[in-house]
This record gives structure tokens, C-alpha cells and sequence, in this order.
């Protein structure tokens, strides 16, 4: 999240959904939205920015300008389907979905993946900018990676530690949170704000329009980046954890990966991610608010998630521990291949050996934080995550 500009704070549009809804439009010269399911959302989260977040000035400025870029996303999508109609008829497959904890090996996973030549994934810079600059060359992106890299240098130089907590470079496959985003749904907001009101709301509501979102806008960068074709999609983001069915039922042709690594551990160092986080816009963070909100939650989206495996069907799921993603990462791939039917190839396996050589532990600063931090205890959390604990953590 996080959209620097070169505007000053001051022209800094208020945080209400015509204010900025019509900064979009003056921005694109666009006005049909598409589906208003995003509206509910938007206004929800809005109230609960206003009211709770304690942002900063230079928070305002950023969440006005995260939230009028992801309208104005929406906006040119739409425009872009209408000039394009043949968008809508690619076909996109997506083979797995890796739906995680925070800190389980989610990512090495999701990367390791992708990086074999038969699979493609969202890279950073797209989700960043999905949609063709205006004047922009099929094909030819150029304009949006050079916006993408300066919003990528703005990003490490307000969170020097970002890199040691999620490294991130413009052709590294990465989340789909940006196109959650756009839907007003998943647990970005939560990460980088203070925002209890929309949690409680979004904990119980219906987030199906996102992954129609998500779908469309796999399609269209699939029509954008024809050699796509024919290859699965593998996703990932930890923002499908509140919403494992409509996931489901959005992408029947997906298995679902989940990553498992005991929440004692990966917890507080969530919790510093989100503190980085929210530090960059709110005027004060309180780190023990901040690790109540996040143990109960990841805690309850746990439960939830394990009652839904029920229904959605144990034959959709696989689970790896993150000892075992560790010390032999390739077997973990290939029980993935083993699962969605499929035969890793030599030029498969080769690609994720180059990729796990290039991309080691060893290669990135250590990530520091502590339990205490954040007002935690291993009781606590033991008692928290009891269920899911005894179930997959041994």
C-alpha cells in the first residue's frame, strides 16, 4: 500500500468516498466504476480510517493517494474490457493458491513455483500498475515498470527493514493484495492501519465480489502477456485467509497450499511487519494493541479456516510444515506437481533450483523481534491456537 507523489500534502483529497471516488474520475477521465459491490467496503473502511486509524499528515496524504490509484484501477479495467471485450474470454488456470499464516514459508513456496517455466504468477510491478498506461504499447510496459521501481524506492527508503521482513523487487512474483485491494477486501488494511471497526466488519462479511475482481484481472494480464497462455497461475496471499470458500468456489480448478509453521513463532514477527507498517502513517502505534488485535485474529481465522476445510473438501487442500519446505524444498514441489496431476519436467526442476540457489536465507539481513514486544506470551498464544496447534504442529 502506499502511493507516493509528487503533489503536496495540502491538495490532499479528503477521506470520503465522493472526495476521493471523484478524484479518480478527474484523474482518468473515466467515470463507470463497474460493479458498485466495492462501495460498501470502501465506505466501511473510510469510517473506520477516520475514526481510528491516528494517521499522521503525510498518512492522510498516502492513504488518499493508495486509495484514489486503486479507483483509478478499477476505472481503467473497466474502460479497457469495453474497448476490449476479448479480454473476458481468456482462459486463466489456476493450478494452486497458497493460503497461509503470515512468516510459514508461504512465500518461498509461492516463488519456488512460479519460477518453473510451465507456471506465471502476479510479479510485483504489476500489481502495482495492472493497466496500460494511456498511449502504452501492448506489450511494452516500460512507463509502468520505471513508476513501479520509483514507488518501490520510495517504499524502502520509508521502511528500511522491509527487505529483511518481505524481500521485494520488480520481477519477483508477489501477492495479489493489490488486486484484493481494489475490492476493499483481504487484511491489508489491517496490516498497515489501526482499523478495529472495519476488522470486525470485514470478519463477517462476503468478499466474493474480489475474487470475481481477481479473476478478471488475472484475464486481463494474461491478454496483455499472451506467452501466459497455456501456463497455470500460482497464487498467494495471506488475504484469503477470511474468505477460504469464496477462494474456492471462485477457482474450483485450484489446490489449496497451506504452509504451517507454529504461530509462537511466526506471530511476532507479523506483528513487527505490521508495526513497520503502520509506523509510516499513524501519529502513534501501540505495539501491545497492535499484538492483542493481531493474536485474536489470526487466531479466529485459523478456527474459521479449519471449520470451512469441512466444507470445501479435504481433497482440495494439501499442507507442508516449513521444517520440511526448508530442508527439502523440491520434495515440497514435487507433492504440489503430485496433486494437481501434473509432471515436473526437467526445465521445471531446474528453474527452481536456480531459483532456491539465488534466493537463500543467507542472502537478506535477519528479521528481529521478540514475544514481549508486543505484549505477548507463549501461553497465551498456546491457548489461542490451541486447535490448529494440535492439528498441524508437532
Amino acid at each position: 500500500m502506499g502511493h507516493f507523489m509528487d503533489n503536496s500534502v495540502a491538495a490532499t483529497p479528503g477521506l470520503t468516498f465522493d472526495a476521493l471516488a471523484d478524484e479518480a474520475r478527474r484523474r482518468t477521465g473515466l467515470d463507470d466504476f463497474g460493479s458498485e459491490a466495492f462501495v460498501e467496503p470502501m465506505q466501511v473502511l473510510l469510517e473506520s480510517i477516520r475514526e481510528e486509524a491516528r494517521l499522521s499528515d503525510v498518512g492522510r496524504f498516502i492513504q488518499a493517494e493508495n486509495i484514489v490509484n486503486l479507483l483509478s484501477i478499477r476505472l481503467s479495467t473497466v474502460e479497457a474490457i469495453k474497448q476490449h471485450p476479448e479480454i473476458l474470454d481468456e482462459t486463466v488456470t489456476v493450478a494452486a493458491t497458497i493460503v497461509a499464516l503470515h512468516r510459514t514459508g508461504s512465500t518461498l513456496t509461492h516463488r519456488m513455483l512460479s519460477s518453473a517455466p510451465s507456471m506465471t504468477a502476479l510479479t510485483w510491478w504489476e500489481a502495482q500498475y495492472p493497466c496500460p498506461f494511456p498511449g502504452e504499447t501492448r506489450g511494452q510496459p516500460v512507463e509502468r515498470r520505471r513508476a513501479a521501481q520509483g514507488k518501490l524506492d520510495s517504499w524502502l527508503q520509508a521502511m528500511p527493514d522491509l527487505m529483511s521482513i518481505h524481500p521485494m523487487s520488480l520481477d519477483q512474483p508477489d501477492e495479489e493484495t493489490t488486486i484484493m485491494e481494489q475490492a476493499f477486501a483481504g487484511l491489508s488494511p489491517e496490516s498497515f492501519l489501526r482499523v478495529p471497526s472495519y476488522a470486525k466488519w470485514s470478519a463477517q462479511a462476503d468478499h466474493s465480489h474480489a475474487y470475481e475482481d481477481l479473476r478478471t484481472t488475472l484475464k486481463f494480464l494474461q491478454w496483455q502477456e499472451p506467452s501466459r497462455r497455456g501456463r497455470s497461475w500460482v497464487l498467494k496471499t495471506p488475504s484469503h485467509l477470511p474468505s477460504p470458500e469464496a477462494l474456492a468456489k471462485a477457482f474450483p480448478e485450484t489446490l489449496i497450499v497451506m504452509t504451517h509453521r507454529d504461530p509462537l513463532k511466526t506471530t511476532p514477527s507479523f506483528c513487527s511487519m505490521s508495526y513497520t507498517l503502520q509506523t509510516m502513517q499513524a501519529t502513534h502505534v501501540d505495539p501491545v494493541d497492535l499484538g492483542a488485535h493481531w493474536s485474536k485474529r489470526l487466531a479466529r481465522l485459523m478456527d474459521r479456516l479449519l471449520e470451512a476445510r469441512d466444507r470445501i473438501g479435504e481433497e482440495r487442500f494439501l499442507d507442508l510444515r516449513y521444517e520440511d519446505l526448508v530442508g527439502a524444498p523440491l520434495d515440497a514441489a514435487r507433492k504440489v506437481y503430485a496433486r494437481i496431476g501434473r509432471e515436473m519436467t526437467p526445465a521445471d526442476e531446474a528453474a527452481m533450483q536456480a531459483w532456491l540457489a539465488a534466493n537463500g536465507r543467507d542472502n537478506r539481513p535477519s528479521h528481529q523481534y521478540s514475544l514481549e514486544q508486543f505484549g505477548l506470551s507463549a501461553d497465551q498464544l498456546k491457548l489461542d491456537f490451541a486447535a490448529y496447534r494440535e492439528r498441524f504442529i508437532r
